[in-house]
This record gives structure tokens, C-alpha cells and sequence, in this order.
């Protein structure tokens, strides 16, 4: 049988339609297995459940989730029910008949997929048979005190057990595939392996374990990826059993998928196999009937976010609130590989090169990463009331001053201004500006810090001098804790502080993919990513000049720590100097992109996995062109003059938004970005060739060095001084 493509992808506008013969997938049945799966960790749960809606339109009934059994996760997001299909009821019943449990339903979320849930403690009892079993599999041993390895052995080998009994039930038709995601899962496709299963069997790692260690110490990773010794460096971190999994499952799998071209680089340095595919990591993207909608809850959110920066900063707000940017950084509290060191040096940069330059644009920067706190921060809280009192006195003198002025009209005369407020009004007006009087700098946190002198952004913040200071054109507000709408200081979800955001800033060191820039992309906030992780290493890849949709991406590969923070100063410095209207210009164009996020597009390399996968696997009944590989895509620059200053800066600082008359038409310019896309270009296999000769990465390191010196307007500032 031969295999071909599916899925048309028809309303996603410009991109390369897919219109082959589907899969046959009445005859296959697909399972997806992670620790994951109705259990939220990391980004890895955001992975699965945005992809499941596309899957199931996909594969219907024949696709079904695995992952453990926590009983709060299944009562709260699993409706229960029985299998449809008889075969899966069989080996769930062998399981339960000798002393497991199994249990199967719905996964409340879009698409309502199928789950089979394994119960990791009620199957405990047979740990020490099972870590038998796994030295006599492959030689792997497991301490007894790593709980998570164990129960990644639990989980593996109940899986296992379920697929031996299935394709006993089975008996070859249909064919079964199982794709697992991360070392947690990857023993269960070991175990399927050495005991010869007959399963086609995919493998993706989103990160490397060891890399991810690494990098959290701060070593020079991608300058040192093949000069690590990687059995040493794991069993000095005393992971290497951990590792040893990972690495079986790269290896026993058909076919081993990345999520990005930087991880593909990593893992085959770390794990020593070349993936076979790159599966980028995408969202369900919603578009609005109306093109300017989005524009419209930016405006929205923004004003929420406003009232609490009144607050916030009471007392120094000698700041025009509608020339203040809004800039973000979120995600774990990772601080190196976050990039939060990087971007607070630039922070420091930015408000140095703002004084300077006299500019009048203000800049209020939110740290949204978890950290341990014991409860708000008194005097945030404070300001808040302080706010809120303010305008319940205001709202008091309105009512009073209106209805006086009404009562005044009425009787047909012009009211005398400085009797329509009596002198109550004034006491309460002076009390409620006493009451905003404050005699220390805004706090830069908004909670009490456990770990205050420690904390690496608070002692950085110390170190770069940046208090909330009136002279400072930069303010930070570090918010440790995840946004929730239930909050007494910034009642907004994160969905809605994002858009009312102006921009994200996410410098990663060590990044995969990354999700928080694609979520501002979706949402047409522009962002700041880096070309060490999946998403900006994707958009240099998908887009022409990613920097005129709203896509900046510093170079953290090809050069120092100290040009990396300058590139990243000269970016926000220049998004600082941007008009009202270029910043809605760049976001209609931000939001253009969402396309190339969407699963319905990126969905496609899931599925060529899927299909190389079964070519391999059961090559008598399923045959592939290994050289038919998956096709591309890449935006070409704006038609219209781009928006950013680098190519036509201000002729003064002080420039007022009036000046930018010219007409845009957004349908036009959308019209015109569609009809001057380039030709589709080949993606496939993460390499074209297995050997790249030294004089191609010379070539490679100068284009990139090249591009990063033009991106950063240095050479645009040179000719405009020739």
C-alpha cells in the first residue's frame, strides 16, 4: 500500500496547499503516550492538548491519548466511558484482571479525544520485577531513590503490557502506531522493542535532559556541544540512568523527531542520532471577522493594565501613561536561560540611551516568573487602595459638580465656576492628594520575597541601580507569581495581559521552542526571541525579515554575551522610538504570521513522521519516497515601507504622532504580502547532508554574522551618515 499526504489546507491564507489521497486510517490505530497527558508539568501539556483537535479531525476514534492516572485530574478534566473499540477493552480488562488499574473516557478539551490513564501506585507492587525486566531489556539500572524514574518505569511497562495484549487482540490489522514524547514515556517504547512488539513507533524529545542540566549551570553550551564528555558530565549530575533511557528510546525508535532545528542540533551531539523529522510546535489559532478585533482588545487591556501602573506608581507618576510602552518577560523561573540576565542589562542600557536622548517615552517592564513569596507586598496593595480611593473622590465631585451644573442650565443661566464647588469639595480634593504623597520609590516587587537578598532578579536589579526612580525612564515591576483575573493587584489573565502588552521579550539561552513568543504572535503582540531557541530559529527559516513583522531575534550564537545585549538594547530602543501608528502597522503585521503557527499548518510534519514511521516499520505493506519530503514556506519582506526607525528614524526625538499622514490600507498591504510570496522552498530531514564540509560552516557563520549586523542597523546608520 502506498502512503500518501493528508489534510487540505485551504483557509489558511498563502500558504502552500496539501491535497494528496488520505491515510488510510480506518486501518490504523494511532496512540500517543506522555506523562503529560491530562496532567499539566510544562510546555509539553500545551503541546498535546492544542494538537489533539486537529488529530482527532484526522483519525476519529482511532486515535487515543496515554498518560498517568491522578484521580483529582480525572475527575476534574475526564468524562468516563467505555472503549469503542474491543480490542482495547480486552487489554485494558487484562491489565485490570491482574491486580492494575486502567481507566478510559474523554479528555474534556477541544476534540474531546480518547484517554487511557494508568493508575502508577495501584501497579507499584511490581517495580522490582519490572526493574529486572529492564537490566535484562537493556542493561539500564534504576536507583531506588529517583521517584520519578521509577514511576517513568511503571508507566513504561504498564504500556507495554497494554500493547503486547492489543496487538495479540489485533493480530496485524490494523497496524498500531505509538508515538511517544520524552524520556518519562520513552520506556515504555524500549520495553516495546526488545520484546518485539509489532508497533511503528516515533520518538520526540523537546529537550534534551542533559542539555537542559547544562545550561541551567551556566556552562558554554553551544560553543562545547562536541567537546562534552556526556557519559561524565551525566554521572556527575547523577542522572545518567535518566539519560540512558533517553537515549535507548532515540535509538530503538523507527523514526526520532525534534521540535526545532537548534534541539536537532543538540541531539545529535547529545543522544548521537540525527532526528528524522523536525515537528514544530504549533497553536489553534482563532481568527477574528473583523481584522482590526484585535486591535481593539489591545486598546482594551491596555487601560486595565493602566489603572494598575496608576496605582502601582503613586505618588511618582510624573509619566505621560499614553506615551508609556508596556514590555514583558514570562515562563520559569529559569534565570540564565530565560535570558532575564541579558535582558536586564539592556534594560539598564535602554534607560541610560532614553535619558540621553531626552526622549519622553517611558517604559514600564513586568517580570512575570514564579517564585517562592509568603504574601503581597504591603505598599502594592496600598497603592492600589490608594488608586481606588481617588476615584471613588472623583466620581463623588463629578456627580456633585454635574448634577449642580444641570440643576444651572436649567434655570437658563451660566454657571459661575467658582461657586459650583463649595468648599467641601476642596477639603475632600486636598485630603485625596495628601493621600498620594509618597516619600520612597515604588516597590519593584509586588510580593514579599522568601529569599529577597538571593533572588538573582532582585540582586541584579540592586546591581544596575534600577528603582522606580523619577529621573528613570525604564520602571520594573517583578510580579512572582502567575497571572490569574481573581488577583487584588492585576486582575487579568495572562490571554489578556499579553494583549495589552506592546511587546514580549523572551532572550533565551536555552530554549527549544518556546511557546510565550508564539503565543504573542498569535495574539499580534510584536516579540523579542533569539536564534538559540525553536521559534526563532522557525521564523528566520519561515519569513524573509522577521523584524518587520514583529519578530526580533537576537544572535546569541554568533556572538558575545556583550553584542547580544547591545542588539537587544538597539531593538527595544528602537521599537521605543516608533509611532503610534508604525506599532499598529508592525501588529497587523505580527498577527499575519499566526498562519505559520497554526497546527493546521504545522500538523503536516506529525503527520510525515507518521508516515515514515510505517514505511519502516512495515515495509511489505506500506511504501514511502523517502525524497517526497514535506514542503516549506516563507513569507517574503512587506510591501510597504516597513515601520521600523532603523530605516527612517525621526529627525528629532521629540516626534509627535500627527506627522505619519500618509494613507495605509491594511486589506492592500495583506493583499499584497499574498500575491509576492516566494515559492515554496524543501524541508524535510533535519539535514540534506550528513557531512558539511568546513568551508560551508565558515560560509554559514559569516552570513549569519552578516544578517545580525544588518538587523541591528548598523550598517543602515552608516549609509545614512555617508
Amino acid at each position: 500500500m502506498r502512503l500518501s499526504r493528508s489534510l487540505s489546507i485551504t483557509s489558511l491564507s498563502g500558504l502552500p496547499l496539501w491535497e494528496e489521497e488520505s491515510l488510510p486510517v480506518q486501518d490504523l490505530l494511532l496512540f500517543e503516550v506522555s506523562w503529560e497527558v491530562t496532567n499539566k508539568v510544562g510546555g509539553i501539556y500545551t503541546v498535546i492538548q492544542t494538537k489533539a483537535k486537529i488529530t482527532v479531525d484526522e483519525w476519529g476514534e482511532n486515535y487515543i491519548m496515554m498518560g498517568p492516572y491522578y484521580e483529582h485530574n480525572f475527575k476534574t478534566q475526564v468524562e468516563k466511558c467505555e472503549p469503542p473499540n474491543q480490542a482495547i477493552k480486552a487489554a485494558m480488562d487484562s491489565l485490570n484482571n491482574n491486580g492494575c488499574q486502567v481507566h478510559f473516557g474523554r479528555w474534556l478539551i477541544e476534540g474531546s479525544p480518547y484517554v487511557i490513564l494508568f493508575d502508577i501506585g495501584a501497579a507499584a507492587w511490581n517495580l522490582d520485577r519490572w526493574k529486572g525486566d529492564l537490566w535484562n531489556a537493556c542493561s539500564i539500572g534504576l536507583p531506588y531513590h529517583d521517584r520519578e524514574a521509577n514511576d517513568s518505569l511503571i508507566f513504561g511497562s504498564l504500556v507495554a503490557w497494554f500493547f503486547k495484549e492489543l496487538t495479540d487482540q489485533l493480530q496485524d490489522k490494523p497496524n498500531v502506531i505509538a508515538h511517544f514524547h520524552e524520556w518519562q514515556a520513552g520506556t515504555g517504547l524500549v520495553l516495546s522493542r526488545s520484546r518485539k512488539i509489532p508497533l511503528a513507533t516515533v520518538f520526540t524529545t523537546h529537550a534534551t535532559l542533559l542539555g537542559r542540566y547544562l545550561c541551567a549551570g551556566n556552562a558554554d553550551f553551544y560553543n562545547n556541544l562536541d567537546k562534552f564528555n556526556i557519559d561524565q558530565e551525566a554521572g556527575e549530575r547523577q542522572i545518567y540512568h535518566r539519560y540512558c533511557l533517553e537515549r535507548a528510546a532515540v535509538h530503538c525508535a523507527h523514526v526520532f523527531t525534534t521540535v526545532s532545528q537548534i534541539t536537532a542540533v543538540e541531539a545529535n551531539h547529545m543522544l548521537h542520532r540525527q532526528p528524522d523529522v523536525v515537528t514544530p510546535n504549533g497553536l489553534n489559532v482563532r481568527k477574528f471577522s473583523a481584522m482590526h478585533e484585535f486591535q481593539n482588545l489591545h486598546s482594551m487591556n491596555k487601560a486595565k493594565i493602566q489603572e494598575f501602573v496608576r496605582g502601582h506608581f503613586y505618588g511618582h507618576l510624573d509619566f505621560n501613561l499614553e506615551k508609556t510602552l508596556f514590555f514583558f518577560i514570562a515562563g520559569r523561573y529559569e534565570f540564565s536561560n530565560k535570558g532575564a540576565d541579558l535582558f536586564l542589562e539592556s534594560l539598564s542600557r535602554l534607560n541610560y540611551l532614553l535619558r540621553v536622548h531626552k526622549s519622553d517615552v517611558t517604559v514600564v517592564v513586568f517580570f512575570i516568573m514564579p517564585a517562592k513569596t509568603n504574601n503581597f507586598n504591603v505598599e502594592s496593595l496600598k497603592g492600589q487602595a490608594v488608586r481606588k480611593q481617588l476615584w471613588d473622590t472623583a466620581q463623588s465631585v463629578k456627580e456633585k459638580f454635574g448634577k449642580r451644573l444641570y440643576e444651572s442650565l436649567l434655570r437658563g443661566e451660566i454657571p459661575d465656576m467658582s461657586k459650583i464647588l463649595d468648599r467641601d469639595d476642596f477639603t475632600i480634593m486636598k485630603r485625596a492628594i495628601y493621600a498620594t504623597q509618597r516619600h520612597t520609590f515604588p516597590p519593584v516587587t509586588t510580593h514579599n520575597m522568601l529569599d529577597d537578598s538571593t533572588d538573582p532578579i532582585l540582586s541584579n536589579i540592586r546591581r544596575i541601580g534600577l528603582f522606580n526612580g523619577r529621573n528613570d525612564r525604564v520602571k520594573i515591576v517583578f510580579h512572582p507569581e502567575f497571572l490569574s483575573s481573581t488577583s487584588p493587584l492585576l486582575p487579568m489573565d495572562y490571554e489578556e495581559f499579553v494583549r495589552g502588552c506592546h511587546l514580549g521579550v523572551f532572550p533565551s539561552y536555552y530554549e527549544p521552542w518556546g511557546y510565550t513568543p508564539g503565543e504573542c504572535t498569535v495574539m499580534g503582540i510584536p516579540s523579542v526571541t533569539t536564534n538559540l531557541s525553536g521559534f526563532g530559529c522557525f521564523m528566520e527559516e519561515h519569513v524573509s525579515d522577521p523584524s518587520e513583522y514583529g519578530i526580533y531575534i537576537v544572535d546569541r550564537r554568533f556572538r558575545s554575551a556583550d553584542e547580544s545585549c547591545n542588539q537587544l538594547t538597539q531593538f527595544l530602543f528602537s521599537f521605543c522610538q516608533q509611532s503610534r501608528r508604525q506599532r499598529i502597522i508592525q501588529r497587523n503585521r505580527t498577527e499575519r504570521l499566526s498562519d505559520l503557527l497554526d497546527w493546521r499548518y504545522l500538523g503536516r510534519f506529525y503527520m510525515h513522521a507518521r508516515h515514515l514511521a510505517l514505511s519502516r516499520s512495515f515495509p511489505g505493506k506500506f511504501k514511502m519516497d523517502h525524497l517526497n519530503l514535506t514542503q516549506g514556506f516563507r513569507y517574503p519582506r512587506p510591501a510597504s515601507v516597513p515601520p521600523s526607525p532603523s530605516a527612517s528614524l525621526h529627525s528629532t526625538p521629540h516626534h509627535s504622532d500627527e506627522e505619519d499622514d500618509d494613507t495605509y490600507d491594511e486589506e492592500e498591504e495583506a493583499e499584497k504580502d499574498r500575491q509576492n510570496i516566494k515559492a515554496p522552498f524543501t524541508l524535510g530531514t533535519v539535514f540534506l547532508h550528513e557531512v558539511k564540509t568546513g568551508a560551508q560552516k565558515s560560509l554559514m557563520c559569516v552570513s549569519h554574522y552578516l544578517s545580525g549586523i544588518i538587523s541591528s542597523g548598523y550598517v543602515v546608520d552608516t549609509i545614512q551618515k555617508v
